[in-house]
């Protein structure tokens, strides 16, 4: 079957992030289920799609592509005129794209790594009946403050991360938020009344909400 095809897990961020970027787009595609716990990510065929073993890999047609915001700038440029516009209003102006993709370092280099460790011990090691580390929990929740101390700052003067409209970089932060929200560290992000501003506009979207069906 030709179209989109993502090979990932419906409960991976990583692969929640390159769905919402579809369904931002409203483009029809096909989740293909790759069972995890199974180690089905390590091994062929998956490994033919992404010899790191990890999810999601993506295919378009005879585009085959891995790493979750590679795919999705790709979905943004490729699908540009299709649904929710994930580039700055202005995508050729340099200078927006430059704070856009600042954004997207941020967050992929000092906001995820953090928020995904708490992620997974406050909410993945509960459903496979592990025991949370409350040390890490406590050295992450201090990382996390300090991110969103910057973040807080930053949302007083826009009311998106790179700019005043919604793109790849607030996107990005989606889908650990959603996890994150429903634990006790989720009072990190509604104590900052921008922040808070911040993530209840990104998460009400209805593409957000969809990622949670």
């Amino acid at each position: 079957m030709a179209g989109i095809k993502v090979f990932g897990h419906a409960a991976s961020t990583s692969t929640r992030r390159v769905i919402l970027a579809l369904h931002e787009k409203n483009l029809d595609f096909e989740l293909v289920h790759v069972e995890l716990k199974d180690g089905e990510h390590m091994k062929e065929p998956f490994l033919s799609r992404n010899p790191f073993g990890k999810v999601p890999a993506f295919e378009d047609g005879d585009l085959k592509l891995f790493e979750s915001r590679a795919i999705t700038q790709y979905i943004a440029h490729r699908y540009e005129g299709q649904g929710t516009n994930l580039l700055p209003t202005d995508s050729k102006n340099i200078a927006l794209y430059a704070v856009m993709a600042i954004g997207m370092q941020v967050e992929a280099h000092e906001f995820d790594p953090v928020a995904t460790k708490l992620a997974w011990e406050l909410v993945f090691k509960q459903l496979y009946g592990l025991t949370t580390d409350q040390a890490v929990v406590d050295e992450e929740k201090a990382k996390l403050d300090k991110v969103l101390d910057v973040y807080e700052a930053r949302l007083k003067e826009t009311k998106y991360l790179a700019g005043d409209t919604f793109t790849l970089t607030d996107l990005h932060h989606v889908p650990v938020i959603q996890y994150l929200l429903g634990t006790p560290i989720g009072k990190l992000f509604t104590q900052r009344q921008h922040v808070n501003e911040w993530v209840s506009e990104i998460t009400k979207r209805p593409a957000s909400q969809k990622i949670l069906q």
